[in-house]
């Protein structure tokens, strides 16, 4: 595993994103496609949420011998959040460098701890390292999906 590959895939992928969210007007980013699905701004709200999570398993998993974490509640915390009440650039600026920042810890976690056993509520246990890369996958995911709405 090539963390610094994987923290260059992550700011890449931040980069490209960030003008073309920052773009978006107010009537986009909060419309909400359908009542049980997120607005974009929710979206963003929730890979901010991701990162916070991931924050702390990165560097957590790193120094304890199994990492044990709760369960990402994401509706729960999107929702306590109130994401649609946020200031739409404030918010893209916040996710951009929390992602810069996770780059930076993900270049310099512990290769030696990337094989630790990390168990996340009820799922199956990982390692340290799947979530590294798990990370960069669920953001460019949600990436996609934002583009597919905005495109459509």
């Amino acid at each position: 595993m090539n963390l610094h590959s994987i923290a260059n895939d992550l700011r890449q992928a931040v980069d490209a994103a960030k003008a073309k969210l920052a773009a978006l007007d107010v009537k986009a980013v909060t419309h909400r496609p359908a009542a049980d699905r997120w607005t974009i701004v929710e979206v963003i709200g929730h890979l901010i949420d991701s990162a916070a999570n991931n924050h702390q398993r990165f560097v957590r998993g790193q120094f304890v011998e199994e990492l044990v974490f709760p369960k990402y509640e994401q509706n729960e915390w999107v929702a306590a959040q109130c994401y649609n009440d946020c200031d739409w650039p404030a918010l893209v600026e916040l996710w951009h460098r929390y992602n810069h920042h996770l780059a930076h810890v993900i270049e310099h976690v512990k290769p030696n701890s990337l094989g630790r056993r990390c168990i996340i509520g009820p799922y199956t246990p990982v390692t340290l390292g799947f979530l590294i890369e798990d990370y960069v996958v669920h953001l460019k995911h949600h990436l996609g999906k934002i583009e597919e709405r905005v495109s459509a």
